[in-house]
């Protein structure tokens, strides 16, 4: 290998294909209007045609380039694509600007479309690429657009964006002496922040109480034009600058990443956020998609029987105990309508801590609407879990809302987590380190921020028989098959229905020693399915200090 570099290849699952390759063909495309060339050699012409190929060709073509790049082997990466010698040039100049000591490729799923072909099938990819000095890997997602030539075989439509989405053809990639950002910012260990794109997205937004002072001495892959002429942005920080002033976040870089790869997992919209219940501090916080709304600060929705948490807490301030009876039918009356349960049996003999770890709605409204008067949720929310009152967390934030209903519909509604209440994994994470410390501490995003209080707690006994019946949840409960293995762990699980979507919401609130998570996943289903696993990715992890 050239430059002493060890290319490497990292989970590349698909086989390259076998045979001669494309070297002995002329390629020519007919969706370009590109003519076959004249004599002998005409016979074995492939052309690209106006037709995708399926996804399983289109799967094999791109794992068969990124194999192929993420060994080292150009010349090989350039037949699985229909513009050979461009691709080699260009991966070529890859390798010798970054010198990485590392190039793992993933295949990914389908892509939005970003390319010029006529008829093409786009595949993600995922690239970690490892660099001298640096201390974490750089990595990027991009897209590779497969066309289909008219031996039945998918190559890859060559375009620099294939190399890096930031590449389109009047730009390239460089190493270049970079300086320290007034707003640099690290995590609460110092350590650098760039690597998440969730951060990335919102670093911009966050308000900092005063600003740094730049530094030098840095270096960092950059996209720039041909011969350094223009502002260059940014991709990677190889080495850190020094001397500049850091701006610090709340924030923890090992739980980041892990709130990043949760919400990544998911299928649809998700957000996660991780709070240290002894303080307050937001240890992570992660959307997906990252660009757009901050779901996990900014998002407005119901969550479902996340809210139980606080109903329980009202039931046992008016005098249950979670050893009171309280049977569990299939369906209820709630102004007329039936409301059931996410399952079809009904248990009469449960008691209080069954409806709970089981999240038996029927119960729960039952109980709401003969023993709770319609403004005690608010009024229990705002008092004791501070939901309601405006946070100043650094960032920006939708405070959530439980109204005070008129509706008596609404109303009972409320207290398994529905009707008009708007809440995000922000909220919800606050609510369970309210329930794992027995203290409201208003989150915070960047040290120092004033926290207010809440105006009250709740006393010993009820605050002990909460916590007792989040950890009977995760003993024996709902949330048993994601969190049943983590130590000290509470939770409550949340399906969340919502009008116009195929399926329901998924959430979970939960803690586990001192740190609180909260994850939502839109058409999730239940919590117990895809927010109680993204969850526990963090709790298992635990918060280290």
């Amino acid at each position: 290998m050239q430059n002493g570099a060890k290319i490497g290849i990292a989970a590349v699952t698909a086989a390259m294909f076998a045979g001669g390759g494309y070297a002995a063909y002329a390629l020519v495309s007919d969706v370009a209007g590109g003519s076959a060339p004249k004599g002998p050699k005409a016979e074995k012409v492939l052309a690209v045609v106006a037709e995708a190929p399926s996804a399983e060709v289109a799967a094999q073509g791109a794992s068969a380039f990124l194999a192929a790049w993420a060994k080292g082997d150009y010349e090989e990466a350039g037949r699985h694509t229909d513009k050979p010698e461009a691709a080699i040039v260009a991966l070529t100049k890859f390798r010798d600007t970054l010198k990485p000591t590392l190039v793992g490729l993933t295949p990914g799923g389908p892509a939005a479309s970003g390319t010029s072909a006529g008829t093409a099938v786009p595949l993600s990819f995922h690239a970690k690429v490892e660099l001298t000095g640096a201390a974490s890997a750089w990595q990027y997602d991009g897209t590779v657009a497969m066309v289909k030539l008219n031996d039945g075989r998918a190559v890859v439509h060559w375009e620099p964006s294939v190399v890096h989405p930031k590449l389109d053809g009047t730009k390239v990639l460089a190493v270049q002496p970079i300086s320290a950002a007034p707003s640099q910012v690290v995590d609460r260990k110092g350590r650098p922040l760039t690597e998440f794109p969730s951060v990335q997205a919102v670093l911009g937004q966050i308000r900092f109480e005063s600003e740094g002072t730049p530094g030098s001495g840095g270096t960092g892959v950059v996209v720039t034009q041909p011969g350094g002429s223009g502002a260059a942005e940014r991709l990677f920080v190889i080495t850190e600058p020094k001397g500049g002033t850091q701006q610090k976040l709340t924030l923890d870089a090992d739980l980041q990443r892990a709130a990043e790869a949760a919400v990544k997992e998911q299928s649809g919209a998700a957000s996660i956020v991780a709070i240290e219940p002894s303080t307050g501090q937001v240890l992570a916080l992660a959307n997906n998609p990252t660009q757009g709304q901050n779901r996990a600060f900014g998002g407005a929705t119901a969550p479902g029987s996340t809210m139980k948490v606080l109903t329980a807490a009202a039931l046992l301030e008016a005098g249950m105990t979670p050893d009171t009876p309280l049977a569990c039918p299939k369906t209820t009356n709630v102004a007329g309508r039936a409301v059931p349960n996410d399952f079809p049996d009904e248990r009469l003999g449960n008691t209080l801590k069954d409806d709970f770890a089981q999240s038996c709605n029927t119960a729960f409204l039952d109980a709401g609407q003969a023993r709770l008067k319609a403004g005690t949720l608010p009024t229990l929310a705002k008092e004791v879990f501070g939901l309601g009152l405006v946070w100043q967390t650094g960032l920006s934030a939708f405070d959530t809302k439980v109204p005070l209903e008129s509706d008596p519909a609404q109303t009972a509604m409320a207290y398994i987590g529905q009707g008009r209440i708007q809440t995000n994994a922000l909220a919800m994470a606050s609510v369970a380190a309210t329930v794992q410390s027995g203290t409201f501490r208003q989150p915070i995003l960047v040290p120092g921020l004033a926290q207010p209080k809440a105006a009250r707690s709740l006393n010993g006994t009820v605050l002990g028989q909460l916590q007792s019946m989040m950890r009977r949840t995760v003993q024996s409960g709902t949330a048993q098959g994601a969190m049943g293995g983590i130590p000290g762990a509470g939770a409550k699980t949340g399906t969340a229905e919502v009008n116009g979507q195929t399926a329901a919401n998924s959430w979970v609130t939960a803690y586990a020693g001192d740190l609180a998570v909260a994850a939502e996943v839109q058409n999730g289903g239940h919590g117990a399915a895809a927010a109680a696993p993204a969850a526990a990715r963090l709790l298992k992890l635990g918060n280290k200090g």
